[in-house]
């Protein structure tokens, strides 16, 4: 199973700021924005993830990140030349993808609740998707699920008269069907491929299914006010703790510091050696001078 991460889009939102860099990269809290997106899909267990920017800044994506190496996954990167919509910036994962079962966050979403066992449960479903819903105050603002026992009847985008409080937020499991789905899509009023519609082609097949949230789930990219908020909701948070490996349980920081403590001692025993060999050679020089 494989992790697909949208981070494109011009950010204006949140303009100035994303004037020289791209808005995923913008901080929160203490770390770029786009490391809670990664550190969910890493916590899942899924360390195969192609990145999806916009060719404004695609290159400090590359800087910061490099291969993922040194957070423990493999990290591949796609260009979408020009907005298109959620489902566009998806399509350009196909090859990616490679016939598997894929995870995809939107790059500006902050997610508290691990996604583990959403992720392990769907990794044994024979087809179909998986959408998480989240409880808000303002349910015309989003796309709210209307939902019927363990089924969503239908996703309904920014609802004047709400069905629920349900929102859909910015994270989708989808089998390989996905693709071939958003090829068939007509674009919207808006002129973009909508993920809503690929949602909804799911929910006609009767294979969509869905997880409700306990924990916070911020959008860093909504306004200045919910960039804001998000860092406030992460500093309370265990998320606060991840570090630039992606590491947060005291576990993988136990390795970490073993693993320094041994580098630590054997420079430290590279320098005696040295020092040793060091003083040799000074009394070796000396005794010669005598002589």
């Amino acid at each position: 199973m494989r992790g697909i991460i949208l981070a494109g889009g011009t950010g204006s939102r949140l303009y100035p700021l994303t004037r020289v860099t791209n808005k995923h990269l913008l901080p929160v809290y203490n770390k770029p924005m786009i490391f809670y997106p990664l550190y969910a899909m890493k916590s899942a267990g899924i360390t195969n993830v192609l990145i999806v920017s916009g060719k404004g800044h695609s290159g400090s994506f590359l800087e910061l990140l490099g291969s993922g190496a040194n957070v423990g996954m493999k990290i591949s990167y796609e260009v979408q030349e020009e907005a298109g919509g959620i489902a566009q910036a998806l399509s350009l994962a196909e090859d990616f993808a490679n016939n598997e079962k894929v995870v995809v966050i939107l790059g500006d979403n902050i997610f508290e609740d691990s996604l583990k066992e959403a992720v392990d449960e769907f990794k044994s479903t024979p087809r179909g998707a998986r959408v998480f819903l989240k409880e808000v105050q303002n349910p015309q603002a989003y796309g709210v699920a209307d939902i019927d026992g363990k089924n969503i009847k239908n996703i309904i985008e920014k609802p004047k008269n709400p069905p629920s409080n349900l929102a859909v937020t910015g994270c989708y499991m989808y089998d390989p069907q996905v693709f071939d789905i958003i090829k068939g899509l007509k674009p919207s009023n808006r002129n973009e491929l909508e993920i809503t519609d690929v949602n909804n082609f799911y929910i006609e097949q009767g294979t969509l299914k869905y997880s409700i949230l306990n924990g916070f789930w911020g959008d860093g990219g909504e306004s200045f006010d919910s960039l804001m908020d998000a860092g406030k909701l992460i500093q309370n948070s265990h998320l606060a703790h991840v570090d630039e490996h992606l590491c947060v349980s005291k576990e993988e920081h136990a390795a970490k510091q073993s693993d320094a403590n041994v580098n630590c001692e054997n420079d430290k025993v590279a320098r005696d050696h040295k020092s040793l060999k060091d003083l040799f050679t000074s009394s070796e020089v000396s005794a010669n001078k005598v002589k």
